[in-house]
């Protein structure tokens, strides 16, 4: 955010070209380490998507709300490393402390802990008329840690809720101010985490409703989910599918978009904010739903249909909703890294420009269907991460082959070094 003062070190496309390759080996290098089944932890895919997906909304409130505070002013590469450290602490704290045993105090389904807890002393056993007992086992089989993915379902409601006031609405009602940080970055902290419990209300729980008032017990605490009928499925996964379109509609709007199409609002806020919102999630919603239509044309579909989990009784609606949220992980470091480590490169003078807008735009789309066919038809997922479930045809892959991990794990040494690093040692100080 403060590239005016630095410049490509080696000139371009030199220094993206170096900076992509770096960021890929060590994404690869660690999550071989942490996560990979052959590695010496081996935590794929849970726990290693929770912390992975904490450290991101983490690393947003350290850089987007503090502005880095109090290690701003520390010299390179000191300050990177010291941010990054604080990230990990904060990460556990908020996991171990804040959702195990602060909100798990009253929400059970917050905590992995808590409910190991009750199943491990037989109080999630419930008669069979109730549903399936919540069994320790089932607890901590990588296909269910209900807990842990609770916390996910969380951070990806927040990976849209925390930035839009930042990105849309320009920090209102916060900005503008004369509040210094601390002080402006709790404010807008507390501002927009009342926005996330809405929107983790509304599009969340009741999908842990399903879960715990039907799945495995009776009870009307929680709401079911009430986009069953319009989605055909009741499974958080729809869910998934268009917030992470909305996501990505939402980064590429400051990054490769360079604030387009949202530029031409000329209202105040909030009025430029709310209009910039209801579009941004309506393309959202468009972009997943032509996944879902298009999804069936190039994949083998009764391949896919048989490799359905059981839960799914044959129907693939869940699995295209979940895919579509998928493709849309594939743009993240094409337009990532394009907006930062190859300064937004066009053919046009002007990157401002409704061409360069365009070009930038195709252009992330086609590196998206390239980074689709590696990893899947390439079966990157396989040799290169280990993933067991790709071991088959492309409809076992693309079931099993749960690429979005993969690809928000590839987007942290880029974003850490963009917000903590400052570049460094891609960029350099321009005097």
């Amino acid at each position: 955010m403060a590239g005016h003062s630095i410049r490509a070190r080696w000139g371009q496309p030199v220094t993206g070209v170096v900076s992509f390759m770096v960021f890929f080996f060590i994404a690869w290098l660690i999550w071989f380490i942490f996560s990979d089944p052959r590695g010496p932890v081996a935590s794929f895919p849970y726990p290693f998507v929770m912390y992975l997906a904490m450290m991101i909304l983490v690393g947003l409130w350290q850089h987007m709300f503090m502005g880095d505070w109090p290690f701003q002013d520390l010299p390179q590469p000191a300050r990177g490393i010291i941010e990054t450290v604080v990230n990990l602490a904060l990460v556990w704290f908020v996991i171990h402390v804040v959702f195990y045993r602060i909100l798990g105090v009253g929400f059970n389904f917050f905590s992995q802990v808590n409910l190991e807890a009750l199943a491990a002393a037989g109080q999630t056993a419930i008669p069979e008329v109730c549903g399936k007992t919540l069994t320790l086992q089932a607890l901590t089989d990588p296909a269910a840690r209900f807990g842990e993915r609770a916390v996910v379902t969380f951070v990806l409601i927040g990976f849209f809720s925390y930035p839009f006031v930042t990105i849309l609405f320009a920090k209102w009602p916060i900005r503008p101010s004369d509040l210094t940080q601390p002080q402006a970055g709790l404010a807008e902290f507390g501002w927009c985490s009342l926005l996330t419990l809405f929107f983790f209300t509304i599009l969340i729980v009741p999908f842990w409703g399903l879960i715990y008032g039907k799945v495995f017990g009776t009870s009307y605490g929680l709401n079911f989910p009430w986009w069953a009928g319009i989605a055909g499925t009741g499974h958080v996964h729809w869910v998934f599918g268009w917030w992470e379109w909305a996501i990505i509609v939402l980064f590429m709007t400051p990054n490769v978009w360079r604030m387009k199409p949202w530029s031409v609002i000329t209202l105040p806020q909030p009025w430029k904010g709310l209009i910039s919102f209801v579009l941004t999630i309506g393309l959202g919603y468009i972009l997943a739903l032509i996944c879902v239509k298009m999804a069936p044309a190039w994949l083998p579909m009764e391949d896919v249909i048989h490799h359905l989990p059981p839960g799914d009784k044959g129907i693939p609606t869940r699995f295209l909703w979940y895919h579509a949220a998928e493709i849309a992980g594939f743009t993240l470091i094409p337009f990532l890294i394009w907006h930062h480590y190859f300064d937004d490169m066009a053919p046009q003078a002007d990157k401002d420009s409704w061409g360069a807008f365009w070009f930038r735009s195709v252009g992330v789309l086609i590196l998206c269907a390239l980074n689709y066919i590696f990893f899947y038809y390439a079966n990157f997922g396989h040799w290169a991460l280990g993933n067991h479930h790709m071991s088959g045809g492309i409809g076992a892959r693309v079931v099993g082959g749960e690429s979005l991990i993969w690809n928000f794990w590839w987007i942290i040494p880029l974003l850490w070094n963009e917000w903590f690093f400052h570049k460094w040692p891609f960029y350099t100080a321009e005097h």
